[in-house]
């Protein structure tokens, strides 16, 4: 039978493998490469293809794709911050305690976005911010692109004079001519262990965006720099000081191949608490938790929710050393190559555990089921929101969850009676 649909250009045999071995294990696959149907894992161009007017193509009922038609709304850098930014308009417009800002016009709760503007659109408003403090930094992104490419700091406006007005006609030069970018304001005050800058990588799955249900994988890491960090302007241009990607850094002189550069979460919970304390890291945990969960809610209202689909986003989170979370991107296609062993075991399990959710009991996949898998199927992933039951809480839970009064991950106790209960948001 038919679990996906398409064909894929896999991007490496490492994940070709990985994927396959898991579909055999679930006696699911016969791998006959010549058949339409048998290709299992879909790109985001395949998804566009596939839901695109023009080929008319309809899934069956025991079709189940791993992206949604428009992921993009949360995955495209500029999409992210502009759902974002419009949510907690609507949030301010219904007088929501969530929208609130504290007297220097900042949101209290709904932070954790750095400033950020398009570019060349948001030009004019860029240079107003700039000049409000000329000593920052900022961080260019192509809007479109991953694993670093075309990523660079700046901290002199002349340095995107190419995103600026035509100096001749005074107007803006046409949109189509110049690449898209997002410009946001670097964190240039990162967390760092052992003098470097790290990022987390965070595993989150989908199964429904109306109503919202997702799940976080427990078992993410974080990605180190190979070089020492340091805000000094001189080393703007170093992008092995700055940037977390592996795709970067395993070009770097100092890459371990044995380590990857990379920590489990769960060492980092312990350094953390070592050094921070426990509730301090509780909170920080929780406060991702809660970032991640607004971010979805931002996206559900224009997210196009077909029943056939599901999806394991990546997220990116930077901590600044005040213990501030900021997300910083949201990833459609997480890369599922293995640059260490126990990097191949993390993937392989996420794997599993995900099908194990889209398609319970390895049965032949039921676009119509409800999705909502019995807690024995769910591996390492825990709920993170389910929005049925968020409601049944009243429409306060979120506020409560964000100022600390909620319960801690799944299945911990309440502060106030002591009870265990099953934690909706987070």
């Amino acid at each position: 039978f038919r679990i996906m649909a398409g064909k894929v250009k896999w991007v490496t045999d490492i994940e070709k493998s990985v994927l396959i071995n898991n579909f055999e294990k679930r006696g699911w696959i016969q791998v006959a490469e010549n058949e339409d149907w048998n290709f299992y894992w879909m790109s985001v161009q395949t998804i566009r293809n596939v839901f695109s007017v023009e080929t008319g193509y309809r899934l069956s009922d025991d079709q189940i794709v791993n992206h949604f038609p428009n992921h993009y709304e949360l995955t495209r850098k500029d999409l992210m911050v502009k759902n974002i930014k419009r949510y907690r308009k609507e949030l301010e417009k219904e007088g929501s305690p969530l929208a609130e800002k504290d007297e220097n016009g900042k949101y209290i709760y709904l932070d954790f976005v750095p400033v950020t503007f398009m570019l060349p659109a948001d030009y004019n408003l860029f240079v107003e911010e700039f000049r409000k403090n000329p000593s920052s930094t900022w961080i260019m992104k192509p809007c479109g692109k991953a694993q670093g490419k075309g990523i660079f700091l700046i901290n002199k406006l002349s340095q995107i004079k190419k995103w600026s007005r035509d100096s001749k006609t005074s107007s803006f030069v046409s949109q189509s001519s110049k690449e898209a970018y997002v410009i946001s304001l670097y964190i240039n005050n990162p967390l760092l262990i052992g003098g470097k800058k790290f990022d987390l990588r965070l595993y989150v799955l989908v199964s429904t965006y109306r109503p919202l249900r997702c799940y976080m994988y427990k078992l993410g890491f974080c990605r180190f720099c190979t070089v020492k960090y340091t805000p000094s302007t001189s080393e703007l241009d170093n992008m092995f000081v700055h940037l977390t990607n592996v795709a970067i850094q395993k070009h770097g002189d100092d890459y371990n191949h044995i380590h990857g550069g990379k920590w489990t979460v769960s060492n980092l919970r312990l350094y953390l608490e070592s050094t921070r304390g426990k509730e301090v890291t509780n909170k920080l945990f929780d406060e991702i938790h809660w970032i991640i969960v607004q971010s979805l809610k931002a996206v559900a209202p224009v997210m196009n929710n077909d029943k056939h689909c599901f999806e394991c986003y990546g997220y990116d989170i930077i901590i600044d050393d005040k213990l501030k979370p900021w997300l910083i991107e949201v990833n459609a296609s997480p890369s599922l190559t293995s640059s260490t062993a126990n990097d191949r075991i993390l993937k392989y399990n996420l794997i599993n555990d995900t099908l194990n959710i889209a398609v319970p009991n390895g049965e032949i996949p039921d676009c119509k089921w409800n999705k909502s898998p019995p807690k024995e199927v769910l591996g390492n992933y825990e709920v993170l929101y389910d929005e049925e039951m968020a409601q049944s809480d009243g429409p306060d839970r979120d506020l409560r969850g964000r100022s600390g009064q909620s319960t801690g991950v799944k299945g911990s106790r309440a502060r106030d009676s002591g009870k265990p209960v099953l934690t909706t948001w987070k």
